[in-house]
């Protein structure tokens, strides 16, 4: 399997990072050696003083698909999660800088956080999802997937333009403002509406 991420996809979150806004999706892939295990915190990694959080809603592919049309990319997936892009920032923007991809800041090992999955039937509309990630019991950011500038059924058509999506690949669809630093010992949870889908410890 494969991740799949989607960055600058709200417009708060382009101008907190000065970044430009993009005439197409930027996307880049995260291994599946970046994935959190179930229940184990997440240790801050020793290349980095400037992790932050980025909470995005999340895609699970339940077919093959390849050059799918917007029309039937409803179809390609029925299950809608909750996950953290970890980022370090500070290696990053050297990365950015030198006009390096972004691997190193992005896809090292715990970098993504998964959550558990619920049935897109659960949502009238997945155009219309809240979501909130809460660092020690405040809110850091908050979201709806009606803010995407490239909504979901229209991010699998542009993806798979270039990658075929298979059976359990998961696509990162972008963060909303409010991204941030993490410190030893925060406490990060995540929800879509008032349903916890993941909760997490740093080390």
């Amino acid at each position: 399997m494969k991740i799949i991420c989607i960055g600058r996809n709200y417009t708060e979150h382009i101008k907190e990072l000065a970044n430009e806004r993009p005439s197409d999706p930027v996307v880049f892939l995260k291994p599946d050696t970046s994935i959190l295990l179930k229940k184990q915190p997440f240790f801050i990694p020793d290349f980095s003083d400037d992790i932050h959080h980025e909470v995005e809603i999340l895609v699970k592919i339940n077919r093959i698909g390849k050059h799918i049309d917007k029309k039937f990319a409803h179809k390609y997936y029925d299950e809608i999660g909750l996950g953290i892009d970890f980022t370090a920032r500070d290696l990053q923007a050297k990365l950015k800088e030198k006009g390096l991809p972004w691997e190193k800041a992005k896809a090292f090992d715990g970098a993504a956080v998964v959550g558990e999955w619920l049935h897109k039937e659960q949502f009238s509309d997945v155009n219309d999802i809240d979501f909130r990630l809460e660092k020690n019991g405040t809110v850091v950011q908050k979201g709806n997937t009606s803010f995407m500038l490239w909504k979901i059924d229209e991010l699998l058509e542009y993806v798979s333009k270039y990658f075929t999506l298979k059976i359990g690949d998961i696509i990162f669809t972008g963060t909303p403002a409010g991204v941030g630093r993490v410190a030893t010992n925060d406490k990060l949870i995540g929800y879509v509406g008032e349903r916890r889908l993941f909760s997490i410890t740093v080390k």
